[in-house]
C-alpha cells in the first residue's frame, strides 16, 4: 500500500485550485484602476527632470557625472561689457541642453552635482511616447515641467537654522550681541562612582 492514498484520487489537485479560486473571489479587490484614479504618490517622488534655464551656468557637471551620457549641452561665451572695468567680462550661454529620457536611468546624480539648483525632480511620470525618438527632452521641454515642481519642505524648527538665517540674525542684532552659542551652557554629566 503506498504513503500518501490521496495521491491517487482523480480531481484532487483541480477541486484544490478551484477552492483557491474561490476564496479569492469573494475578497474585495485592491486594484487601483490607473487611468481613472491616479496613485497617490510620495510627496518627493521622482518623475520626469526639469531644467530652471536661468540657474544653468553651463558648468557641465551634470553630464560629466551621468553614468549613462544622456545629457547633451552645447553653449557659446558671450561677452559681458561691464562698465568702470578695465576689460570685458565672458559669460557662458545656453544653447541646447537635452535630456533622453530613453537612456535615463533615474538616478539622480545630475540633480545632487548641480552646484546652483538648475534642475529638479517632478513628480509627473506620464510622459510616455508612441516613438522612442519624442523621448529626447529639450530645454523648453524641460523648462516646462518646472511648474510641476513641489515647493521645497519646510526647514526643521528644532533644527540648527540654515547659514542664510544665521547671519541674518547676526546682522539684525548688531556688533557686540551675544549669539547662541555663545549663551549655550554646557553640559554637565554627573559623577558617578569609578570602578
Amino acid at each position: 500500500m503506498s504513503e500518501h492514498p490521496d495521491r491517487h484520487l482523480p480531481g484532487k489537485g483541480l477541486i484544490n485550485g478551484l477552492a483557491v479560486t474561490l476564496k479569492t473571489m469573494t475578497k474585495k479587490t485592491v486594484t487601483q484602476q490607473y487611468p481613472d484614479v491616479q496613485p497617490d504618490l510620495p510627496p518627493r517622488s521622482r518623475g520626469v527632470i526639469a531644467l530652471l534655464e536661468e540657474n544653468c551656468t553651463v558648468c557641465m557637471l551634470c553630464a560629466r557625472e551621468c553614468p549613462d551620457w544622456c545629457i547633451y549641452i552645447d553653449s557659446h561665451k558671450e561677452e559681458v561689457v561691464v562698465p568702470g572695468a578695465a576689460r570685458s567680462r565672458q559669460r557662458n550661454v545656453l544653447d541646447k541642453f537635452d535630456i533622453d529620457f530613453s537612456l535615463c536611468m533615474y538616478c539622480g546624480i545630475c540633480i545632487e552635482v548641480c552646484p546652483f539648483d538648475a534642475l529638479h525632480w517632478t513628480p509627473e511620470f506620464e510622459y510616455s511616447e508612441t516613438d522612442v525618438l519624442n523621448l529626447l527632452h529639450d530645454k523648453d521641454r524641460l523648462g516646462d515641467w518646472m511648474q510641476t515642481v513641489p515647493a521645497p519642505p519646510a526647514h526643521d524648527v528644532l533644527g540648527e537654522p540654515s547659514k542664510e538665517q544665521a547671519t541674518a540674525a547676526r546682522k539684525a542684532a548688531g556688533p557686540g550681541t551675544a549669539t547662541a552659542a555663545q549663551t549655550a551652557r554646557p553640559t554637565v554629566r554627573p559623577k558617578g562612582p569609578e570602578s
